[in-house]
């Protein structure tokens, strides 16, 4: 039986969202993956797209800190085909409405349409009611929410496990 996985998705580049995750999973001997990788290369795109489709916990959060329109068309897309496609997995998801000044003054259409898909898709994914979409509003109750739902994971595993055929194994 294998450990589930949080899957650190979402904001990249300079962003440092992950580190307090990571310190917090380590701290708990949680398995996790991290995309954000120094050197990526298309062998990362085979590896993110695995663990997109396979881990337990996808935690999704579009900080301020980019325009993100790469981030907001997978919650878009790739999220939601995920959700449908296997309902025995969680995602947490959190979209800051808003970007940095820096952001908003280094150019200010892009910013704009930045801040209308956050608005969207946002409001798009809150009529979903899905028992395994949780969408927050800060950093810090994304982790509390990844922590809670993390033994729900583990004994999901172990149903797995203890009965192959069943229908949650499938």
């Amino acid at each position: 039986m294998k450990n589930p996985i949080i899957g650190l998705f979402g904001t990249c580049g300079n962003s440092t969202w992950r580190q307090q995750f990571i310190t917090e999973y380590n701290k708990f001997k949680i398995e996790y993956f991290n995309p954000q990788v120094e050197n990526w290369s298309p062998d990362d795109a085979v590896k993110e797209a695995n663990h997109l489709a396979n881990d337990e916990i996808i935690l999704f959060p579009i900080t301020n800190e980019t325009y993100a329109s790469g981030s907001l068309s997978e919650v878009g897309f790739s999220i939601l085909n995920a959700i449908k496609l296997d309902d025995r997995r969680d995602f947490i998801i959190l979209i800051d409405t808003d970007l940095t000044e820096q952001l908003k003054n280094d150019n200010p259409v892009a910013a704009k349409e930045s801040i209308r898909a956050r608005a969207l898709v946002k409001e798009h994914l809150k009529k979903l009611r899905l028992s395994n979409l949780y969408l927050v509003e800060s950093l810090e109750e994304m982790l509390k929410v990844s922590l809670s739902l993390y033994p729900c994971a583990i004994v999901r595993n172990k149903l797995k496990y203890l009965n192959p055929h069943s229908e949650i194994s499938k």
